[in-house]
């Protein structure tokens, strides 16, 4: 199925439902003269408030790129992309600054600060919300951890956790920011099978409790049954839908 088609065919669901996100024609480029290179060529996406969307496709595909655009990271070079009605083509750093406070990123690095605790990390998502008390956001935080199963690790500093529970900080720190768009590459890669559906299904929760919009990249076939939409991206383009 084309891009094209793809976008037409979700746009009645999409007229009855607030977008959270809105993509039409979206390009891409890295590199300059000789070495310039397309990595995404002419993109329609659109997201509805609450909807889950999973985004399968090789490794080197464009993936991360589409998410990095979506969460205001780079600069739109040619299209229209649209985040809570926001043009993000010729927006501001300013502009970009204060909508990113509305989306929860998770990416694979984990970028946790070494010199704070799983606690003070995830503290810092909710650092973003306004008229929330230090008690509050540090409840909060010890809330969140506890979803992801880390309420025994509280104090512990990033060098002193595995990988899948580094992941799990991250998770719990975008999470904690209360976003209404979600942009997770790859969440559960450094999760075990168990850990992973407990983390996906936490997702899709505050999809529905919050209508807060979840775009994930992922590899793990385990976990595409949670998705209301599948959508498949190979060489810059997304070409069909998974029913």
């Amino acid at each position: 199925m084309s891009s094209t088609t793809l976008s037409e065919s979700h746009s009645r669901q999409g007229s009855r439902q607030e977008l959270s996100v809105s993509i039409s024609g979206l390009s891409h480029w890295y590199g300059k003269g000789a070495t310039r290179r397309q990595v995404l060529q002419g993109v329609d996406l659109q997201i509805a408030a609450g909807e889950v969307v999973l985004l399968t496709g090789p490794s080197g595909c464009g993936k991360t790129t589409l998410l990095t655009l979506i969460g205001a990271l780079r600069q739109v070079q040619d299209g229209d992309v649209r985040v809570f009605g926001q043009q993000l083509k010729g927006a501001g750093r300013g502009q970009r600054q204060k909508l990113r406070r509305r989306i929860g990123m998770i990416f694979q690095g984990h970028n946790l600060l070494r010199c704070l605790t799983a606690e003070q990390n995830v503290q810092m998502g909710s650092d973003l919300l306004p008229g929330f008390s230090y008690r509050a956001r540090r409840d909060q935080a010890r809330e969140w951890l506890r979803a992801v199963g880390l309420d025994a690790e509280l104090s512990k500093l990033p060098h002193d956790l595995s990988g899948g529970q580094k992941q799990r900080v991250a998770i719990a720190r975008a999470l904690a920011a209360r976003p209404k768009l979600l942009l997770a590459d790859e969440p559960t890669a450094a999760l075990d099978s168990a850990t992973g559906r407990e983390v996906v299904e936490l997702l899709k929760r505050l999809a529905r409790e919050q209508s807060c919009s979840v775009l994930m990249v992922t590899h793990d076939p385990r976990i595409l049954d949670v998705a209301d939409r599948l959508v498949r991206m190979e060489d810059g383009r997304l070409f069909q839908a998974i029913e």
